[in-house]
């Protein structure tokens, strides 16, 4: 329930505070006071999308923070799939500033605005009297029904397997159709597979065969240098190894006067060796260096084979290539094989459909089952309020198939199984059943809405309702009635209304008044909840006007003594 709401500059409100009791609390004030504009800032802490234009200081930000206690309505479970820390008292808080940029914060956790509005949900039901309109959604009717047949987690049950129905459907015509495609292209595929297949490619083989190719080619010039190289090392006269010895027998002669001389004669001496081993290479790859066409021609070859395959397949490496193949193979085996898993994907689908099948009939048998209390019910507290001769009949019908013709499915599943659901009402003796919007004005709405919402609220644990002016269109004895409905529907849970009606205010535990003060420079919105000789005079204004007669003040004296000792 909500047991206090703070706002500070929104609309005509600076800075407002108001503690709620738990069972039925009356908002009232002349038109234009700011009763509406209390609504309208807590459906910001409720998830709603907020306007900068109804800040009132446009140098502040808007701060509006309510405290709600949770406690016994099961949202531990919602709490910790949000990682929020669940809290007895919860306080849920709304700072937005003035270029529109919003924070939400769940016990000063910041949260998303979709988190926020689903909490919200979760927590308070506003009904205004535009709010009658929803009554003919066939969605809020199924709801109704819903609700009183008390099958919730066998809706959520249903409602997740038909998700993964509906995706396997998808991945089935998916399948189906590269299936096809794989069909029609298989020949195609297999001829591109065999050309790479016969081509025996190896990732790693492009490298080494361009560098042997490029010796072969040039295996003349190579062996030429080599030879010139080798003779300058050791075999011509001038070799460098010999002069490297004369100058090596200098340096010995001499070494033992002076310990650097020694040095560099050893150095000359590892120099010699390591000279040595390089002439003999150069003398090894010269004897290995031949002129060989043939050779040169196979290599040629098989690279030529290598770059038309490349640019084929427009990849520039033989990994790459035998990525295609594997590809290429995969999408073979799916035109070949494809049927099997087709075969086996609907075999699960089948069996997903006959459970759904299932559940979707345990739904329809639960909802038959509450539809006639729902009837019951909702004519019975329409006679308290005066409408005695309404009629009300719910259909419970399949939903339309959808177009296909004679090959349609003989049981539609939907989102919520194989019922639709059709309020038919009427609010006369001897007038035929429709659709509530044709037959029922706007006063007999606001009724048929308070009995519906009477009895959902009944089941559902929802901790909070709030009727912005739902009496409109009713008077006299008749809005005593709904003020007695609403005195009920307050021992199950917390109801706020705002109305007009004394017959109706003088039923609240708590009687909040909402005026517009103008003593200073600005006007601004203000609430006060009133003490039983304040609701005395309140209720009497409200029957007689600003200035009430005794005659007034003794009416709403009886309006209400069970209220007061």
């Amino acid at each position: 329930m909500l047991q206090k709401l703070t706002i500070n500059n929104y609309a005509l409100i600076d800075n407002l505070e108001i503690g709620f009791d738990s069972g039925l609390n009356i908002l009232t004030g002349e038109t234009g006071a700011g009763k509406s504009i209390i609504l309208g800032a807590l459906s910001l802490i409720l998830g709603q999308r907020a306007e900068s234009r109804y800040f009132f200081n446009q140098q502040k930000k808007c701060v509006i923070e309510g405290v709600f206690k949770i406690s016994g309505f099961h949202l531990a479970d919602f709490f910790e799939e949000n990682d929020l820390d669940y809290e007895s008292e919860t306080v849920l808080r709304r700072e937005i500033s003035a270029d529109g940029k919003s924070r939400a914060f769940v016990n000063d956790t910041p949260v998303n605005l979709a988190a926020l509005k689903q909490l919200g949900e979760k927590l308070i039901d506003i009904h205004s009297q535009h709010a009658t309109l929803e009554i003919n959604d066939p969605e809020f009717q199924l709801l109704v029904v819903d609700s009183v047949a008390r099958h919730a987690d066998l809706l959520f049950d249903y409602q997740t397997k038909f998700k993964a129905y509906k995706k396997s459907l998808s991945k089935l015509n998916q399948l189906i159709a590269e299936n096809d495609k794989a069909k029609a292209d298989l020949d195609y595929f297999q001829f591109q597979f065999d050309e790479l297949e016969k081509g025996k490619l190896d990732a790693d083989e492009q490298e080494p065969l361009e560098q042997e190719l490029n010796t072969l080619n040039n295996a003349e010039e190579i062996k030429r240098a080599l030879l010139n190289a080798n003779y300058l090392l050791k075999d011509g006269e001038a070799a460098v190894l010999l002069q490297l010895k004369e100058a090596g027998q200098v340096l010995g002669a001499i070494e033992k006067y002076n310990p650097a001389i020694a040095e560099l004669h050893q150095r000359i001496n590892s120099t010699i060796i390591e000279l040595k081993d390089v002439a003999a290479e150069v003398d090894g790859i010269e004897q290995h260096t031949f002129v060989d066409e043939a050779r040169a021609g196979e290599v040629n070859n098989r690279l030529s084979m290598i770059y038309n395959l490349q640019k084929k397949h427009r990849v520039n490496t033989n990994a790459e290539l035998l990525q295609i193949q594997e590809e290429l193979s995969e999408k073979i085996q799916q035109a070949l094989f494809g049927d099997e898993a087709i075969e086996k994907l609907q075999k699960q689908i089948a069996a997903d459909k006959a459970e759904l099948e299932k559940l979707a009939a345990q739904l329809s048998a639960n909802r038959q089952k509450a539809i006639p209390d729902i009837e019951k019910q909702v004519l019975e507290t329409l006679a308290e309020m005066g409408m005695g001769n309404s009629m009300l009949k719910i259909e419970q019908v399949p939903p339309p198939p959808p177009k296909g013709g004679a090959d349609s499915p003989a049981v539609v599943l939907t989102a919520t199984g194989i019922d639709h659901i059709k309020f038919l009402f009427s609010a006369n003796k001897g007038h035929a059943l429709a659709e509530m919007s044709k037959v029922a004005s706007g006063g007999e709405l606001s009724r048929l809405m308070l009995s519906i919402k009477s009895i959902v609220a009944q089941y559902t644990a929802l901790p909070t309702i709030i009727f912005d002016e739902i009496d409109t269109g009713v008077s006299g004895e008749v809005a005593n009635k709904v003020g007695v409905i609403m005195e009920r529907l307050a021992k199950n849970l917390q109801v706020i209304t705002i109305t007009h009606l004394p017959q109706i205010a003088s039923k609240g535990q708590s009687h909040y008044f909402v005026y517009k003060d103008d003593s200073e420079a600005a006007t601004f919105t203000r609430i006060k909840q009133l003490n039983k000789d304040e609701r005395v005079l309140e209720i009497a204004k409200m029957l007689s006007g600003d200035k009430p007669g005794e005659s007034a003040l003794q009416n709403a004296r009886e309006l209400l003594s069970p209220l007061t000792p």
